[in-house]
Protein backbone atom coordinates (compact mmCIF):
# COMPACT_ATOMS: atom_id res chain seq x y z
CA UNK A 1 0.00 0.00 0.00
CA UNK A 2 3.45 -1.07 -0.97
CA UNK A 3 4.04 2.57 0.33
CA UNK A 4 7.01 9.30 -1.50
CA UNK A 5 10.81 9.83 -1.75
CA UNK A 6 10.74 13.29 -0.47
CA UNK A 7 11.98 12.33 -2.33
CA UNK A 8 9.60 11.36 0.41
CA UNK A 9 8.55 8.32 0.01
CA UNK A 10 5.28 8.87 1.18
CA UNK A 11 2.11 6.31 0.89
CA UNK A 12 4.62 4.57 0.63
CA UNK A 13 3.39 3.75 -3.03
CA UNK A 14 2.01 0.43 -3.96
CA UNK A 15 0.75 2.47 -3.06
CA UNK A 16 1.34 0.58 -0.23
CA UNK A 17 2.39 -1.35 -3.04
CA UNK A 18 0.00 -1.76 -5.39
CA UNK A 19 2.62 0.61 -3.49
CA UNK A 20 3.89 1.58 -7.26
CA UNK A 21 0.59 0.86 -7.86
CA UNK A 22 5.08 4.42 2.85
CA UNK A 23 4.78 7.21 -1.53
CA UNK A 24 8.33 6.36 -0.95
CA UNK A 25 6.87 6.60 -3.22
CA UNK A 26 10.16 4.96 -4.92
CA UNK A 27 9.37 3.66 -7.31
CA UNK A 28 8.47 2.61 -3.63
CA UNK A 29 5.84 1.70 -4.00
CA UNK A 30 4.65 -1.22 -6.91
CA UNK A 31 3.81 -3.59 -10.07
CA UNK A 32 2.21 -0.64 -11.90
CA UNK A 33 0.01 2.16 -10.38
CA UNK A 34 -3.40 1.42 -12.76
CA UNK A 35 -5.58 4.25 -13.41
CA UNK A 36 -9.46 3.82 -13.85
CA UNK A 37 -11.27 6.57 -15.04
CA UNK A 38 -14.79 6.55 -13.21
CA UNK A 39 -17.67 7.37 -15.77
CA UNK A 40 -21.25 7.75 -14.27
CA UNK A 41 -24.26 7.25 -16.60
CA UNK A 42 -28.06 8.07 -16.37
CA UNK A 43 -27.47 11.54 -14.52
CA UNK A 44 -29.44 11.32 -11.30
CA UNK A 45 -29.75 7.15 -11.34
CA UNK A 46 -26.51 7.31 -10.62
CA UNK A 47 -27.02 8.92 -6.58
CA UNK A 48 -28.13 7.10 -3.83
CA UNK A 49 -31.84 6.61 -3.95
CA UNK A 50 -32.12 7.23 0.13
CA UNK A 51 -29.99 10.14 -0.01
CA UNK A 52 -31.22 13.52 0.12
CA UNK A 53 -29.11 16.23 -1.21
CA UNK A 54 -31.40 19.23 -0.30
CA UNK A 55 -28.62 19.77 2.92
CA UNK A 56 -26.10 20.12 0.42
CA UNK A 57 -27.74 22.70 -1.98
CA UNK A 58 -29.30 24.56 1.00
CA UNK A 59 -25.62 25.38 2.81
CA UNK A 60 -24.00 25.98 -0.74
CA UNK A 61 -26.97 28.89 -1.29
CA UNK A 62 -26.90 29.96 1.95
CA UNK A 63 -22.75 30.20 1.81
CA UNK A 64 -23.09 31.48 -1.65
CA UNK A 65 -25.95 34.51 -0.39
CA UNK A 66 -24.11 35.32 2.80
CA UNK A 67 -20.58 35.09 2.83
CA UNK A 68 -18.34 37.43 3.53
CA UNK A 69 -14.61 37.62 3.34
CA UNK A 70 -12.95 38.50 6.80
CA UNK A 71 -9.55 40.01 5.03
CA UNK A 72 -9.43 42.73 2.51
CA UNK A 73 -7.48 39.89 0.30
CA UNK A 74 -10.28 37.65 0.65
CA UNK A 75 -12.13 35.95 -2.41
CA UNK A 76 -14.97 33.55 -2.83
CA UNK A 77 -14.25 30.42 -4.04
CA UNK A 78 -15.06 29.82 -7.80
CA UNK A 79 -17.33 27.19 -8.54
CA UNK A 80 -14.84 24.93 -9.50
CA UNK A 81 -13.52 25.18 -5.69
CA UNK A 82 -16.39 24.43 -4.43
CA UNK A 83 -16.68 21.21 -6.04
CA UNK A 84 -13.43 19.97 -5.06
CA UNK A 85 -13.54 21.14 -1.39
CA UNK A 86 -16.80 18.93 -1.60
CA UNK A 87 -15.42 16.00 -3.14
CA UNK A 88 -12.11 16.32 -0.78
CA UNK A 89 -14.33 16.50 2.60
CA UNK A 90 -16.42 13.37 1.23
CA UNK A 91 -13.08 11.99 0.92
CA UNK A 92 -11.90 12.49 4.55
CA UNK A 93 -14.81 11.29 5.28
CA UNK A 94 -13.57 7.50 5.02
CA UNK A 95 -11.00 7.88 7.67
CA UNK A 96 -8.01 6.58 5.58
CA UNK A 97 -4.74 8.28 5.21
CA UNK A 98 -4.17 6.77 2.21
CA UNK A 99 -7.41 7.40 0.00
CA UNK A 100 -6.83 10.66 -1.03
CA UNK A 101 -8.36 13.51 -3.66
CA UNK A 102 -5.98 15.16 -6.39
CA UNK A 103 -7.40 18.44 -7.60
CA UNK A 104 -5.64 18.71 -11.45
CA UNK A 105 -2.45 20.25 -9.93
CA UNK A 106 -1.84 17.90 -7.41
CA UNK A 107 -2.89 15.07 -9.91
CA UNK A 108 0.11 16.34 -11.94
CA UNK A 109 2.56 16.26 -8.87
CA UNK A 110 1.63 12.92 -8.20
CA UNK A 111 1.76 11.31 -11.46
CA UNK A 112 5.42 12.78 -11.25
CA UNK A 113 6.32 11.34 -8.11
CA UNK A 114 5.38 7.63 -9.25
CA UNK A 115 7.03 7.99 -12.36
CA UNK A 116 10.12 8.85 -10.38
CA UNK A 117 10.85 12.81 -11.84
CA UNK A 118 11.95 14.06 -8.43
CA UNK A 119 14.25 14.75 -5.59
CA UNK A 120 14.14 15.51 -1.79
CA UNK A 121 15.32 14.33 1.38
CA UNK A 122 15.09 10.89 1.01
CA UNK A 123 12.36 9.53 3.61
CA UNK A 124 9.16 7.62 3.78
CA UNK A 125 6.82 8.86 5.37
CA UNK A 126 2.83 8.05 6.38
CA UNK A 127 0.26 8.40 8.67
CA UNK A 128 0.94 6.55 12.09
CA UNK A 129 -1.46 6.58 15.28
CA UNK A 130 -3.31 9.33 13.45
CA UNK A 131 -0.32 11.57 13.11
CA UNK A 132 2.09 11.98 10.53
CA UNK A 133 5.14 10.23 10.98
CA UNK A 134 8.81 9.24 9.61
CA UNK A 135 8.25 5.64 8.70
CA UNK A 136 12.11 5.20 7.64
CA UNK A 137 14.59 7.41 6.24
CA UNK A 138 16.42 5.98 2.95
CA UNK A 139 20.19 5.13 4.30
CA UNK A 140 22.91 7.97 3.12
CA UNK A 141 20.28 10.25 2.52
CA UNK A 142 20.27 13.74 3.61
CA UNK A 143 17.08 13.26 6.02
CA UNK A 144 19.20 10.26 7.77
CA UNK A 145 22.67 12.62 7.87
CA UNK A 146 20.18 15.28 9.46
CA UNK A 147 19.16 12.67 12.16
CA UNK A 148 16.06 11.56 10.87
CA UNK A 149 14.73 8.06 12.26
CA UNK A 150 11.99 5.70 11.86
CA UNK A 151 9.07 6.76 14.00
CA UNK A 152 9.72 10.08 14.12
CA UNK A 153 6.64 11.89 14.55
CA UNK A 154 6.19 15.22 12.10
CA UNK A 155 5.20 18.15 14.00
CA UNK A 156 5.79 20.84 11.63
CA UNK A 157 7.07 21.73 8.02
CA UNK A 158 8.40 25.04 7.42
CA UNK A 159 6.74 26.54 10.50
CA UNK A 160 3.79 25.33 9.97
CA UNK A 161 1.75 22.79 11.79
CA UNK A 162 1.34 18.95 10.16
CA UNK A 163 -1.29 17.90 12.02
CA UNK A 164 -4.37 19.09 9.12
CA UNK A 165 -1.51 17.98 6.61
CA UNK A 166 -2.33 14.74 4.52
CA UNK A 167 0.46 12.41 3.60
CA UNK A 168 0.29 13.99 -0.41
CA UNK A 169 0.27 17.56 0.93
CA UNK A 170 3.14 16.95 3.10
CA UNK A 171 5.41 15.05 0.44
CA UNK A 172 4.61 18.24 -1.63
CA UNK A 173 5.97 20.72 1.07
CA UNK A 174 8.81 18.71 2.16
CA UNK A 175 10.07 18.70 -1.50
CA UNK A 176 11.87 21.46 -3.14
CA UNK A 177 14.95 22.79 -5.31
CA UNK A 178 17.98 20.39 -4.52
CA UNK A 179 20.31 23.05 -2.27
CA UNK A 180 17.15 24.29 -0.44
CA UNK A 181 16.29 24.04 2.76
CA UNK A 182 13.47 22.45 4.50
CA UNK A 183 12.55 22.98 8.39
CA UNK A 184 11.33 19.97 10.27
CA UNK A 185 10.16 19.94 13.47
CA UNK A 186 10.32 16.29 14.78
CA UNK A 187 9.63 14.25 18.33
CA UNK A 188 12.13 10.91 18.58
CA UNK A 189 10.67 8.28 19.93
CA UNK A 190 11.01 8.18 23.92
CA UNK A 191 11.94 11.85 24.32
CA UNK A 192 9.64 14.57 26.05
CA UNK A 193 10.73 17.40 23.73
CA UNK A 194 10.53 17.99 19.65
CA UNK A 195 13.90 18.59 17.91
CA UNK A 196 14.34 21.28 15.55
CA UNK A 197 16.30 19.50 12.68
CA UNK A 198 17.00 21.38 8.95
CA UNK A 199 17.40 19.59 5.99
CA UNK A 200 18.79 20.43 2.99
CA UNK A 201 17.55 18.80 -0.38
CA UNK A 202 19.63 16.94 -2.62
CA UNK A 203 18.89 14.60 -5.85
CA UNK A 204 18.55 10.83 -4.21
CA UNK A 205 20.69 8.00 -4.65
CA UNK A 206 18.37 5.21 -3.60
CA UNK A 207 20.37 2.32 -2.73
CA UNK A 208 19.33 -1.54 -2.92
CA UNK A 209 21.60 -3.84 -1.38
CA UNK A 210 24.78 -4.41 0.86
CA UNK A 211 26.17 -8.29 1.85
CA UNK A 212 28.98 -9.49 3.98
CA UNK A 213 30.57 -12.48 5.52
CA UNK A 214 31.48 -13.30 8.99
CA UNK A 215 33.41 -16.60 8.63
CA UNK A 216 34.11 -16.45 12.55
CA UNK A 217 30.34 -17.25 13.26
CA UNK A 218 29.77 -18.81 9.73
CA UNK A 219 26.44 -15.75 9.32
CA UNK A 220 26.46 -14.44 6.30
CA UNK A 221 24.60 -11.42 6.45
CA UNK A 222 22.19 -9.19 4.01
CA UNK A 223 21.20 -5.91 4.51
CA UNK A 224 18.34 -5.15 1.68
CA UNK A 225 16.91 -1.22 1.85
CA UNK A 226 14.48 -1.13 -0.51
CA UNK A 227 12.45 -3.22 -3.22
CA UNK A 228 12.87 -1.74 -6.27
CA UNK A 229 13.15 -2.89 -9.92
CA UNK A 230 16.41 -4.69 -9.39
CA UNK A 231 16.57 -5.55 -6.03
CA UNK A 232 15.42 -9.17 -6.94
CA UNK A 233 18.23 -9.32 -9.03
CA UNK A 234 20.79 -8.25 -6.46
CA UNK A 235 19.25 -10.29 -3.75
CA UNK A 236 19.90 -13.27 -6.21
CA UNK A 237 23.48 -11.98 -6.40
CA UNK A 238 23.66 -12.19 -2.73
CA UNK A 239 22.72 -15.58 -2.47
CA UNK A 240 25.18 -16.75 -4.76
CA UNK A 241 27.92 -15.15 -2.62
CA UNK A 242 26.13 -16.94 0.33
CA UNK A 243 26.30 -20.20 -1.17
CA UNK A 244 30.14 -19.43 -2.05
CA UNK A 245 30.29 -18.36 1.53
CA UNK A 246 29.63 -21.94 2.64
CA UNK A 247 27.67 -20.37 5.84
CA UNK A 248 24.58 -21.91 6.83
CA UNK A 249 23.15 -19.46 8.76
CA UNK A 250 21.89 -16.11 7.07
CA UNK A 251 20.49 -12.26 8.33
CA UNK A 252 18.58 -10.66 6.35
CA UNK A 253 18.21 -7.04 7.33
CA UNK A 254 14.87 -5.02 6.47
CA UNK A 255 15.16 -2.53 9.62
CA UNK A 256 14.72 0.85 7.60
CA UNK A 257 13.19 -0.48 4.42
CA UNK A 258 10.34 1.37 3.42
CA UNK A 259 8.92 -1.77 0.73
CA UNK A 260 8.83 -1.37 -2.82
CA UNK A 261 7.72 -3.34 -5.44
CA UNK A 262 5.40 -6.07 -5.07
CA UNK A 263 6.66 -8.48 -8.05
CA UNK A 264 9.80 -8.06 -5.90
CA UNK A 265 9.28 -8.82 -2.73
CA UNK A 266 7.15 -12.29 -4.27
CA UNK A 267 10.35 -13.44 -6.51
CA UNK A 268 12.18 -12.81 -3.06
CA UNK A 269 10.20 -15.26 -1.30
CA UNK A 270 10.08 -17.39 -4.11
CA UNK A 271 14.09 -18.30 -3.49
CA UNK A 272 12.98 -19.79 -0.23
CA UNK A 273 9.44 -21.62 -1.00
CA UNK A 274 7.93 -23.97 -3.04
CA UNK A 275 6.22 -23.71 -5.94
CA UNK A 276 2.31 -22.67 -5.19
CA UNK A 277 2.62 -21.52 -1.72
CA UNK A 278 0.38 -18.42 -0.72
CA UNK A 279 3.15 -15.00 -0.27
CA UNK A 280 0.67 -12.19 0.25
CA UNK A 281 -3.26 -12.41 -0.73
CA UNK A 282 -4.88 -9.10 -2.13
CA UNK A 283 -8.38 -9.21 0.50
CA UNK A 284 -10.63 -7.01 -1.25
CA UNK A 285 -13.91 -7.80 1.19
CA UNK A 286 -15.66 -8.77 -1.01
CA UNK A 287 -15.85 -6.01 -3.72
CA UNK A 288 -14.15 -8.75 -6.07
CA UNK A 289 -12.49 -12.20 -5.64
CA UNK A 290 -9.41 -11.82 -3.34
CA UNK A 291 -6.07 -12.60 -5.58
CA UNK A 292 -3.13 -14.71 -3.80
CA UNK A 293 0.76 -14.46 -4.74
CA UNK A 294 2.44 -17.18 -4.57
CA UNK A 295 5.76 -18.75 -4.77
CA UNK A 296 7.36 -19.34 -8.26
CA UNK A 297 8.76 -22.01 -6.20
CA UNK A 298 12.96 -21.07 -6.91
CA UNK A 299 13.56 -22.55 -3.70
CA UNK A 300 16.97 -22.75 -3.81
CA UNK A 301 17.34 -24.02 -0.36
CA UNK A 302 15.69 -27.47 -1.04
CA UNK A 303 17.68 -29.90 1.12
CA UNK A 304 20.33 -27.61 2.06
CA UNK A 305 20.86 -26.79 5.94
CA UNK A 306 19.79 -23.05 6.69
CA UNK A 307 19.19 -21.07 9.70
CA UNK A 308 17.90 -17.87 9.28
CA UNK A 309 16.91 -14.24 11.04
CA UNK A 310 15.09 -11.56 9.40
CA UNK A 311 15.56 -7.98 11.72
CA UNK A 312 12.39 -6.19 11.44
CA UNK A 313 11.66 -2.58 13.30
CA UNK A 314 8.82 0.09 13.22
CA UNK A 315 10.56 1.18 9.37
CA UNK A 316 10.17 -2.06 7.74
CA UNK A 317 6.98 -1.53 5.83
CA UNK A 318 4.96 -3.10 2.53
CA UNK A 319 6.97 -5.23 0.84
CA UNK A 320 9.03 -5.38 3.75
CA UNK A 321 6.18 -7.24 5.78
CA UNK A 322 5.13 -9.10 3.06
CA UNK A 323 8.31 -10.55 2.91
CA UNK A 324 8.88 -11.25 6.71
CA UNK A 325 5.73 -12.28 7.05
CA UNK A 326 5.40 -15.38 4.36
CA UNK A 327 9.00 -16.41 5.28
CA UNK A 328 8.09 -15.62 9.12
CA UNK A 329 4.93 -17.71 8.34
CA UNK A 330 6.46 -20.36 6.20
CA UNK A 331 8.16 -21.39 9.36
CA UNK A 332 11.42 -20.40 7.21
CA UNK A 333 13.04 -17.43 9.27
CA UNK A 334 12.64 -15.79 12.82
CA UNK A 335 12.00 -12.50 13.39
CA UNK A 336 13.82 -10.51 15.61
CA UNK A 337 13.16 -6.40 16.78
CA UNK A 338 10.28 -4.72 17.42
CA UNK A 339 6.97 -4.74 16.03
CA UNK A 340 6.75 -3.48 11.82
CA UNK A 341 4.93 -0.72 10.57
CA UNK A 342 1.68 -1.95 9.42
CA UNK A 343 1.15 -0.33 5.77
CA UNK A 344 -0.71 -3.36 3.87
CA UNK A 345 -3.34 -1.75 1.90
CA UNK A 346 -3.49 -1.46 -2.21
CA UNK A 347 -4.78 1.98 -3.88
CA UNK A 348 -5.60 2.48 -7.16
CA UNK A 349 -6.21 5.58 -9.12
CA UNK A 350 -9.66 6.20 -10.73
CA UNK A 351 -9.56 9.27 -12.86
CA UNK A 352 -12.52 11.70 -12.17
CA UNK A 353 -12.06 13.51 -15.42
CA UNK A 354 -10.55 17.51 -16.07
CA UNK A 355 -7.26 16.18 -14.70
CA UNK A 356 -8.78 15.52 -10.95
CA UNK A 357 -8.08 11.78 -9.50
CA UNK A 358 -9.04 9.79 -6.25
CA UNK A 359 -6.62 7.64 -4.97
CA UNK A 360 -8.54 4.82 -3.35
CA UNK A 361 -7.43 2.12 -1.06
CA UNK A 362 -9.60 -0.83 -2.47
CA UNK A 363 -7.72 -3.94 -0.47
CA UNK A 364 -5.57 -4.68 1.66
CA UNK A 365 -2.50 -7.17 2.13
CA UNK A 366 -2.84 -10.61 4.21
CA UNK A 367 0.13 -12.73 5.29
CA UNK A 368 -0.39 -16.57 4.67
CA UNK A 369 -2.24 -17.09 7.54
CA UNK A 370 -4.38 -14.60 6.32
CA UNK A 371 -3.39 -11.58 9.17
CA UNK A 372 -4.12 -7.97 7.35
CA UNK A 373 -0.75 -6.23 7.99
CA UNK A 374 -2.39 -2.94 8.87
CA UNK A 375 -3.79 -4.45 12.07
CA UNK A 376 -0.40 -3.36 13.94
CA UNK A 377 2.30 -4.63 11.57
CA UNK A 378 3.91 -7.84 11.95
CA UNK A 379 5.16 -8.95 15.77
CA UNK A 380 8.62 -10.64 16.17
CA UNK A 381 9.43 -13.85 16.92
CA UNK A 382 11.48 -12.49 19.65
CA UNK A 383 11.85 -8.74 21.31
CA UNK A 384 15.29 -6.83 20.74
CA UNK A 385 15.57 -2.84 20.68
CA UNK A 386 18.03 -1.21 19.08
CA UNK A 387 18.28 2.73 20.88
CA UNK A 388 20.22 5.51 19.09
CA UNK A 389 22.78 5.49 22.00
CA UNK A 390 23.34 2.01 21.16
CA UNK A 391 24.04 3.06 17.57
CA UNK A 392 26.28 6.20 18.51
CA UNK A 393 28.43 3.75 20.97
CA UNK A 394 28.48 1.33 17.53
CA UNK A 395 26.08 -1.17 19.29
CA UNK A 396 23.40 -3.22 17.95
CA UNK A 397 21.78 -4.97 20.51
CA UNK A 398 19.04 -6.53 17.81
CA UNK A 399 22.31 -8.02 15.29
CA UNK A 400 23.54 -8.77 18.87
CA UNK A 401 20.43 -10.99 19.72
CA UNK A 402 20.40 -12.45 16.13
CA UNK A 403 23.95 -13.97 15.97
CA UNK A 404 23.23 -15.23 19.34
CA UNK A 405 20.14 -17.07 17.97
CA UNK A 406 21.56 -18.39 15.10
CA UNK A 407 24.87 -19.72 17.17
CA UNK A 408 22.61 -20.95 19.46
CA UNK A 409 20.33 -22.79 16.72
Amino acid sequence: MLFALVVAFGTGLVFGINEARTQAVNAAASTSTPTVTVSLSGGDSSAPQDLNMAQFWKAWNLLDENFVESHASGTKPTYQQRLYGAIEGLTNSYGDPYTEFFPPAEAAIFQGDISGSFGGVGMEIGIQDDVLAVIAPLKGSPAERAGIKSGDKILTIDGEAAAHFGVSEAVQRIRGEVGTTVKLTVMHAGEKEPRAIDIVRDTIEVPTIDYRDDPQNKIFEIDLYNFDAISANKFREALRAYFQSGDTRLILDLRGNPGGYLDAAVDMASFFLPQGEIIVTEDYRGTQQNIAHRSFGYNVFANKKLSMVILVDRGSASAAEILAGALQQHGVAKLIGTSTFGKGSVQQLMDLGGGAQLKVTVARWLTPNGTSISDGGLRPDINATTTAQDFAGGKDPQKAAAVQYLINN
